[in-house]
């Protein structure tokens, strides 16, 4: 954490913004970055509202340097900024906003954060089946980031929510690449995506604490070569990927991701490469308390 008294007129502030925002890590792990790098930057936490007033205040203060976004105004603070990166427009959220200028930029990085957790597990998605359970916000940023990024075969997509599932697969579709398919989620439609699924992404909140014993995925579902990616990350193992490792199948935990973004925006924010290490190590610690 910074020291207090080294805080001046030249120090660079950056903040979360959500509804709730007590929970979250992100003060924590910015600021042990900022200190570990000596860096004249300090980072907040508000409970916000009002996103308009937010993010004029924010072009208001030349010392506002970056905000981080989160439930539920990732939406709403797209209306605020001043550019979005084409594909954050498709999927229709951000999660950050840099203040460049007199400018606002916002862009998201949950789908990149995604991505490089997959890439550094050395997963390659080119040519696989894709299987999405889920089709909401986190979905919606992981689906267009493959489909923009990377060449998968196809992308199942599985949900209850059948508005949620045409939205996200007609926008998909709109893309041109991959192929998409998309049914709402029972056992039977679930059963037959596992049969041809070759990665499998899990983004819905089952299997989320408190309740850790829940999993969408049968055991007797799981087949030999699979990869399994849960985007949640409280309990760091979740039951899916407990389950997907009691086969033998190789998992991706959420942690990853969520450590990515972080490490994403902390470089948007600040110019300078992220310490990685240490941001990981204050996620760790404070999960594992």
């Amino acid at each position: 954490m910074k020291d207090l008294r080294a805080i001046g007129t030249s120090t660079q502030f950056c903040a979360v913004i959500g509804n709730p925002v007590a929970h979250s890590l992100s003060p924590a792990i910015h600021n042990a970055a900022y200190a570990a790098l000596g860096l004249d930057f300090v980072y907040l936490a508000g409970q916000v509202e009002d996103v308009h007033s937010a993010l004029a205040g924010m072009r208001a203060l030349s010392n506002f340097r970056g905000m981080s976004v989160t439930i539920p105004h990732k939406h709403e603070a797209m209306r605020h900024v001043d550019e979005i990166r084409a594909v954050d427009r498709a999927i229709g959220a951000i999660n950050t906003v840099v203040h460049e200028g007199d400018r606002l930029i916002g862009l998201g990085t949950d789908g990149p954060g995604a991505l490089k957790a997959l890439a550094d597990a050395q997963v390659d998605l080119t040519g696989k089946h894709v299987l999405m359970l889920g089709a909401g916000g986190a979905a919606r940023m992981i689906a267009f980031t493959l489909a923009q990024q990377t060449r998968p075969a196809a992308i199942t997509l599985l949900d209850i929510n059948p508005t949620l599932l045409g939205q996200l697969s007609g926008d998909l579709a709109a893309e041109g690449n991959p192929a998409v398919h998309a049914a709402l989620l029972d056992n039977v439609t679930l059963a037959e995506a596992m049969s041809k699924a070759q990665v499998i992404i899990h983004c819905t909140s089952v299997g989320m604490h408190p309740n850790t014993t829940a999993s969408l995925v049968p055991v007797s579902l799981f087949r030999s070569g699979q990869v399994v990616f849960d985007i949640v990350y409280t309990p760091l193992e979740t039951r899916l990927l407990a389950d997907a490792r009691s086969r033998g199948l190789q998992t991706v935990s959420g942690v990853e991701m969520f450590i990515n973004q972080a490490v994403l925006q902390f470089e948007q924010f600040t110019g300078v490469e992220a310490p990685v290490e240490v941001m990981r190590r204050v996620v760790m610690e404070n999960l594992s308390a």
